[in-house]
Formats: structure tokens, sequence, C-alpha cells
């Protein structure tokens, strides 16, 4: 993995940032020192990965027979997995960490930030609060790519919204826009 995303750092351009917001998980926490090399980096606990509970740490083809996984699965936004949260509860989280994350930007005059997170918290963030909205089985991103998103005040305020502007990192002749 590690590789990969140096391979990455070569071939792409990354966004310049002023500080990083990562997820306590270690994964999380050595691609943001990978990727924005230099930068602050924040633990954002609001932006650790989903709590499947009794499921953690187990593929979905070891849980196809679990009756319990397969009522998850099948149960929306509000369904939890035995001692797990809710994907509703994933929602509520992030609001807070963006909400926070804002706050901090409005306060220190930062107008670029990074969130290095999970694959699920990505998806999951797109749809609850992205524009356009997204289905989150069609977001995917690989290891060290994610979404540029404008985020201000205002619309996060009246909307508790951001705008989805594209795919990130960019190839370098694609960076001259930003």
């Amino acid at each position: 993995g590690r590789s990969e995303l140096y391979d990455k750092t070569d071939k792409y351009v990354y966004p310049k940032v002023q500080r990083v917001y990562t997820s306590p998980l270690q994964r999380c926490t050595e691609s943001a020192e990978i990727l924005f090399p230099d930068r602050e980096i924040v633990v954002a606990e609001e932006f650790r990965e989903l709590h499947f509970g009794r499921f953690e740490g187990k593929t979905a083809e070891e849980l196809m027979e679990n009756a319990e996984y397969l009522t998850w699965i099948r149960g929306g936004m509000d369904a939890k997995p035995p001692e797990g949260e809710s994907v509703s509860e994933l929602c509520i989280r992030t609001f807070q960490g963006f909400h926070k994350i804002l706050l901090e930007m409005m306060q220190e005059d930062f107008n670029h930030v990074a969130i290095v997170t999970h694959g699920g918290v990505i998806a999951n963030a797109m749809a609850c609060f992205g524009v356009p909205k997204l289905d989150p089985k069609q977001i995917q991103t690989a290891p060290g790519e994610g979404f540029e998103i404008q985020i201000n005040p205002q619309m996060w305020q009246q909307a508790q919204a951001f705008e989805i502007l594209g795919l990130s990192p960019f190839l370098p002749e694609e960076s001259e826009t930003f």
C-alpha cells in the first residue's frame, strides 16, 4: 500500500492544503503523511470508519450465512450491526466533523484542507452532504484518491451541504486550474 501511494505522488498532483485531518486509524495517518508531507496532521475522531460491532474484521463472504448480518445489510440507514453503529450515526458523526473543521478553518483563516479517511466514510459523506446528490454505492475511490469539495459557511449553515467539484488527485496537466 505504501509503495502504491508513493507511486501516486510521483504521477499525480495533490491539492495544496494548509492542514490535513485524518481518521485515527493507522492506515489513514500513514497515508496522510505520505500524501501530504510537511503538513500539519490533526486526528479527527469523527472520520473513523463505521463501527461494525461483532462483524468487525470479517469479510462479507464469511458473514453470508449469518442471519444477523443479512438483517443488517437489508435494514437501511438506521440498522446497526450487533454492538455496532448505524449509517445514520455515521452521518451524524461526520456532520459534526465537517462542522468542527469549518469552524477551525474560519478561525484560522484557512482556505484549503484535506481529510484522509475511509471509503465508506467518503461515500456516505458524499451521499449525505454532497451536491449534486450521488448514490453511495456508485462512489468508489482507490487508495490515495478522493473528491475535491467546496464548502462555505453559508451553504453549510443553510443546507448542511457542500459542492462536489470532482475527483482528486490530478494529472500534472490538469492541475493548472487550481
